[in-house]
């Protein structure tokens, strides 16, 4: 069983900004981590590696610097790394994003096929959810999202049973393999790494895939095919005014000043 993560490196903070000539993200002087809804992705495809046997690769799309994302994953027990960096890639947007990736895992499904394709819900910077389900449409491959626990893995009859998570229910969904799942934060708590595989993953080659290698349209890639930009990032101001009231003995008292408060803006009738 060979299982794909795709897993981005992300600005550690809300206070970014975008260059007004590129469009694109200021890196220079930003630190930056996996994003974390991926920690939760490269964890679940290691529990199923240790469950049922895979090897896990972990995909990233980035400049040179997210092959850090890629030897953290390493260090947790991925097997393999895999970076698509150029500067066509540069500024792509989820459209764009998503057929770059989907076309190294085909790519990598020539050379071993893949069966199993995990992303993270959405990422911290973009937070459109959009790039898993646009890699299973272009592959054509059965997709869940909003996966919370991983049920089973029927490798003779190739189908994965999880269960989706909603606002108030959840779904028990059987999906035919090969499939790409999405997976919530509450599906597991990621492990830490050990020394020995600290040490291993500082000294293992990283492939480092470029547009030379998937032959891609520059048109259809990068800033040039990526129909939506970002324009701005910021981090909402919070609104002052804000009232805390105590509990336990106080609760009359905090029900006085709600309803005279409710009172004052005219949210209540006479």
């Amino acid at each position: 069983m060979h299982i794909v993560v795709c897993a981005k490196m992300v600005p550690d903070t809300t206070q970014v900004s975008i260059d007004p000539v590129t469009n694109t993200l200021v890196r220079e002087g930003v630190p930056f981590i996996t994003n974390p809804f991926d920690d939760h992705a490269i964890e679940e495809a290691l529990r199923i590696k240790d469950a049922y046997g895979a090897r896990v690769t972990v995909l990233s799309m980035g400049p040179a610097p997210a092959e850090t994302v890629l030897r953290k994953a390493i260090a947790l027990g991925a097997d393999a790394g895999l970076l698509l960096s150029d500067r066509a890639f540069g500024g792509s947007d989820t459209l764009a994003t998503s057929k770059v990736l989907s076309v190294a895992i085909a790519k990598l499904s020539d050379q071993e096929r893949v069966d199993l394709i995990v992303c993270g819900k959405q990422t911290i910077d973009g937070d459109t959810a959009q790039v898993g389900p646009g890699i299973a449409t272009r592959l054509g491959y059965a997709q869940v999202t909003l996966v919370d626990k991983v049920l089973d893995v029927d490798l003779d009859t190739r189908r994965i049973t999880v269960r989706a998570k909603f606002d108030n229910r959840h779904q028990v969904v059987e999906a035919r393999l090969p499939a790409v799942i999405t997976v919530v934060r509450e599906i597991n708590t990621p492990r830490y790494p050990t020394v020995p595989r600290r040490l291993y993953a500082e000294e293992v080659q990283i492939q480092v895939w470029t547009n030379e290698m998937l032959k891609l349209d520059p048109n259809t890639i990068g800033l040039k095919g990526s129909p939506t930009w970002v324009k701005r990032i910021f981090a909402p101001e919070r609104e002052k005014g804000e009232i805390v009231m105590g509990l336990g003995k106080e609760k009359e008292k905090a029900v006085r000043l709600i309803m005279q408060k409710l009172a004052d803006w005219k949210v209540l009738g006479p």
